[in-house]
C-alpha cells in the first residue's frame, strides 16, 4: 500500500445499518464539518459524494433491522456462519458464496459482546462477498444490561485482546477457505477503539473502520499505521466530542496516514438500532460510505 496517497472521495454503495452501543471515551481526534443526514468532508480529498440510496440496509430494511433491537426479547435472524477457534477463543466465521481467495474483515463487537446481532451483521458482510470473522474479546460473556457490559469491558486483558485480534487477522490470511489477499477491520464503540489498535499493531492490515471508538492522538504513534482509516463520529457525542475528533484528524495528517473522517449531527451510538440515540438516516448513510470504503480498500491494487 502506498500510504502517502490520500483517499479519493468515497462513491455511494449498497446499504445496511450497523450495530453500536455505549462506549467509554478515548483521546482526541480530527475531522471536517458536520451534516445532518450525511457526513462532513473527507480529509484532504474533497467532499464525500452522497449515497445513491439510504433506505436499504443489506438483507433487511432499516425498520426491520431497528425492530430487532427495539424489543428486548427480539431475536436476530438465524446465523449463517459457524464457530472457529482463534488463539484459544471462540470466533464466528461467515463466508461468502464464492470460494477463496476473498478479502477478509475482522469484526469487533461493541461493549455488549459477541451477540446474535453482531453475528447477523457479520453475515451481512459475507453477503457482500467478504469473509467476515467476528472475534469475542469477552471470553463468551454477553451482556444484557449496562452494568454487565461495563464489567465485561473492564475485565478485558489488553495484551490478550490484541493477540486475539492479530490471530484473527492471520486466520483470514491463512485459512484455506479464505486466503485473504487484502484485509480490513471494523468495530463500534468498544470495538471501534480495538479496530484502531489492530491497525496500529498489524502492518499488513489494509483498512480500518472506526465507529466512534476510543482514539489515539499522538502522531508518532499513528505513524505505525499502514492501513487506510475511516472514522465515523457524531457531533453530539459527549464521550468523543468534536475537538477530540479534530485532534485525531490532525494527528493522522501529521503521521501521513490516508484517512477520511465522517461526521453526523448525531449522538454517540447513533448507528445502534437498539439505542434511544438511534438515527436511522445517519446510520444508513454512514453504512453506505463504509461499504464504499471497504469495497475500494479491499479491491486488488
Amino acid at each position: 500500500m502506498n500510504r502517502r496517497r490520500w483517499l479519493s472521495p468515497l462513491p455511494p454503495l449498497a446499504s445496511l445499518a450497523p450495530l453500536a452501543a455505549l462506549l467509554v471515551a478515548g483521546a482526541p481526534l480530527a475531522a471536517p464539518p458536520a451534516a445532518t443526514a450525511g457526513p462532513a468532508s473527507q480529509t484532504a480529498a474533497g467532499r464525500v459524494a452522497p449515497p445513491a440510496d439510504t433506505g436499504l440496509t443489506g438483507i433487511l430494511s432499516e425498520e426491520d433491522f431497528k425492530a430487532l433491537h427495539e424489543l428486548t426479547r427480539a431475536k436476530a435472524p438465524p446465523a449463517r456462519g459457524g464457530v472457529v477457534e482463534i488463539a484459544g477463543t471462540k470466533a464466528y466465521l461467515s463466508l461468502p458464496e464464492r470460494p477463496g481467495p476473498v478479502p477478509g474483515v475482522v469484526v469487533i463487537h461493541e461493549w455488549w459482546g459477541l451477540n446474535d446481532h453482531v453475528r447477523h451483521w457479520t453475515d451481512r458482510l459475507a453477503a457482500r462477498g467478504w469473509a467476515a470473522l467476528a472475534v469475542d474479546l469477552y471470553g463468551g460473556a454477553v451482556a444484557a444490561d449496562p452494568d454487565a457490559a461495563m464489567a465485561a469491558m473492564k475485565a478485558v486483558d489488553e495484551a490478550a485482546a490484541l493477540a486475539t485480534l492479530r490471530a484473527a487477522h492471520r486466520f483470514l490470511q491463512e485459512d484455506p477457505r479464505v486466503r485473504a489477499p487484502r484485509t480490513a477491520s471494523v468495530g463500534w464503540c468498544f470495538g471501534g477503539g480495538w479496530s484502531l489498535q489492530l491497525a496500529l499493531a498489524e502492518p499488513e492490515l489494509d483498512a480500518a473502520v472506526i465507529y466512534y471508538g476510543r482514539l489515539v492522538t499522538e502522531p508518532e504513534r499513528l505513524q505505525a499505521i499502514r492501513a487506510d482509516v475511516l472514522g465515523v463520529f457524531g457531533t453530539q457525542d459527549q464521550g468523543i466530542p468534536p475537538d477530540v475528533v479534530d485532534a485525531f484528524d490532525t494527528a493522522l495528517d501529521r503521521a501521513v496516514v490516508p484517512h477520511a473522517i465522517l461526521r453526523y449531527d448525531a449522538q454517540h451510538a447513533f448507528a445502534n438500532p437498539s439505542s434511544a440515540r438511534y438515527d436511522q438516516a445517519s446510520a444508513a448513510d454512514a453504512w453506505e460510505r463504509v461499504q464504499a470504503f471497504l469495497e475500494r480498500s479491499l479491491s486488488a491494487p
